[in-house]
């Protein structure tokens, strides 16, 4: 499975959200710190550690 992210560098930190959940960001020294802790979102966001969680979806119109 794969998941799509969004990142920028902040004073050195590389900072983001994976792109399902805008609102929760984090941060990390290094590239690969920054995707382990993007890891450990996603499982605390699957195991409902959020009470208030925005989702995405696609809406049919005609």
């Amino acid at each position: 499975m794969e998941l799509s992210y969004t990142f920028w560098k902040d004073d050195g930190w590389f900072v983001g959200y994976l792109d399902d959940y805008p609102d929760y960001t984090t941060q990390g020294e290094t590239l690969e710190a920054f995707e382990d802790m993007l890891r450990s979102l996603y499982e605390d966001i699957q195991q409902n550690e959020f009470e208030f969680i925005r989702r995405h979806g696609k809406l049919k119109i005609a």
